[in-house]
């Protein structure tokens, strides 16, 4: 067996685990990637695109914004359509000039991927047969196979990024963690296309034939979503089906000016609500989708997981560089403060703006819980007081510091 050492070790080489690994060799921490699968296939995941301001600040201090600052759209703003009256929310207006940057998440993980091999890290895609061991001990380890190779990697720390599925959450004893989750009634249907998009800031749209989102990549590609049935199979949407079931729930004016053209990718997604408590194990952390999900509604997922990377990265560099461990207990506190707020925004977005079916929610009749939704739709885009409350859950709250 190959035995290698480092500070911390990380499962996964998604964005919040390079996006980790990166902030830590800024600051001289010693970290290798444990990545299931292979650099291309985790590239080849079309993901989400709206960054908080908090996020593109931690891409810049990590090193790798380069091309984000050069071709990520700043948006200020976003438009909320309710069966076709459209309301925008002031993003910068309402929070005191905080925006968003509108920059895929495959650019992020293909910009770090670089940074991350310009600077000799360590990375072993497509390993097997991870396991974690003594994570509740001074002396953790990780063992793998990689290459028809066995490895020990001896550590201080691990970092679980490895998504729902994997490994990490996992190694929790099941008497020593809590999960909440909610499984929504149905699913999104994304399609990716190289056509330029129908408005230049996104538009979530409610009718009375489900909701849909036009989203964007950039000027020339965008991406669009539908919500569709759980039952429903990709292969049973054409391209041209797609494009007529968006144009009839977009606002009419904007329905106007969808141009349509051939998908590059297509993919249905079904939504859930999840929470691991704690996100912390002995010398385990769990960052990311390995410990919460959320529905895709409030654009939290992504930006949910760099707040963790945020508080661990901070962690770290106190335990380095002032040898002061007695923060290490303060990671899954903090964390999740932030968590439960992106999981309450994204389910109250979710309730308002999605069509629930005859499915009875919160205990209550399908047509009682319609009518509740619709009030306070009409609450938050009508009043200045409401766009106001969207807009500051929407950018994000600051960052959190170590007591």
């Amino acid at each position: 067996m190959n035995t290698l050492k480092t500070q911390v070790a990380i499962i996964g080489a998604g964005p919040s685990g390079l996006l980790l690994g990166q902030l830590l060799h800024t600051q001289g921490i010693a970290n290798v990637i444990i990545e299931r699968v292979s650099g291309e296939y985790i590239l080849g995941r079309i993901r989400a695109g709206i960054l908080e301001q908090g996020f593109a600040d931690l891409v810049r201090e990590a090193g790798v914004a380069e091309r984000m600052d050069a071709e990520g759209e700043i948006h200020e703003g976003f438009y909320v359509a309710n069966n076709g009256k459209s309301h925008r929310i002031d993003l910068e207006k309402m929070t005191g000039g905080k925006v968003v940057v509108c920059y895929g998440q495959t650019e992020i993980t293909r910009d770090l991927m670089k940074a991350r091999e310009g600077a000799g890290l360590q990375t072993f895609y497509e390993s097997s047969d991870t396991q974690l061991h003594d994570v509740n001990r001074e002396t953790p380890y990780v063992t793998f196979k990689n290459n028809g190779e066995d490895f020990k990697l001896e550590c201080d720390y691990i970092a679980g990024c490895d998504g729902f599925h994997g490994v990490s959450r996992k190694t929790i004893p099941e008497d020593k963690r809590t999960e909440h989750e909610r499984v929504y009634p149905f699913g999104w249907l994304g399609l990716l296309s190289d056509t330029p998009p129908v408005s230049e800031e996104l538009i979530y749209a409610k009718s009375e034939r489900g909701f849909a989102l036009a989203s964007r990549r950039s000027a020339t590609r965008s991406r669009y979503y539908l919500q569709v049935p759980l039952t429903d199979k990709v292969e049973e949407w054409s391209d041209d089906r797609f494009w007529d079931e968006l144009e009839k729930r977009l606002p009419e004016e904007d329905a106007k000016k969808l141009v349509r053209g051939p998908s590059i990718e297509k993919s249905i997604a079904p939504l859930r609500s999840f929470v691991c408590e704690p996100m912390q194990y002995g010398n385990l952390f769990l960052v990311g989708d390995a410990a919460h999900i959320v529905p895709p509604t409030g654009a939290k997922g992504l930006n949910l997981a760099a707040s963790d990377v945020a508080t661990l990265y901070k962690i770290m560099t106190r335990v380095y560089h002032d040898g002061d461990k007695s923060c290490i207990a303060q990671y899954s506190e903090i964390a999740l403060r932030r968590v439960w707020h992106g999981e309450r925004f994204s389910w109250w977005m979710s309730n308002m703006l999605h069509d629930f079916g005859d499915t009875k929610v919160n205990d209550m009749d399908a047509e009682t819980f319609d009518r509740f939704m619709s009030s306070e739709l009409d609450y938050f885009m009508n009043y200045e007081e409401g766009r106001r409350v969207v807009a500051n859950q929407y950018v994000g709250m600051p960052y959190e510091d170590l007591h």
